[in-house]
């Protein structure tokens, strides 16, 4: 596991902030397509033949695949698809902690929490 410092983890986040971004897009693209399909689906079931949005559908499951293959290779760990959140592991006082960051937050990490405390356990750096 990466351990990042405050320092490294700003510095990557214009980066990271841009992945997120495209994941967010994805994951509405793939519940769109999903819906699409189970429509379709049950459409077919009443005689409506084929499943319009499956290719979408892959398309959209392969992005964002890709994206989070991205965030992975940076060390950087997904918690929230739909709300862009995101963790940066470091170390704090001795301990391993999370770095915490969701889309639509500034250009700096603001927060932090225990690993075991999740997004509600958030406190100020």
């Amino acid at each position: 596991m990466k351990l990042f410092s405050v320092e490294e983890a700003n510095e990557l986040l214009p980066e990271v902030r841009r992945i997120v971004a495209a994941i967010s897009r994805a994951h509405v693209r793939v519940a769109a397509a999903r819906e699409g399909s189970r429509l379709a689906a049950e459409g077919a079931q009443s005689g409506g033949g084929f499943m319009p949005g499956g290719a979408g559908y892959v398309r959209a499951l392969m992005r964002l695949a890709e994206s989070v293959g991205e965030l992975e290779t940076l060390g950087v760990q997904l918690k929230d698809y739909e709300r862009g959140l995101i963790d940066f592991p470091a170390m704090r006082d001795g301990r391993v902690v999370l770095l915490c960051w969701q889309l639509g937050e500034g250009d700096r990490i603001e927060w932090w929490h225990d690993v075991d405390a999740g997004f509600a356990g958030r406190q100020p750096l």
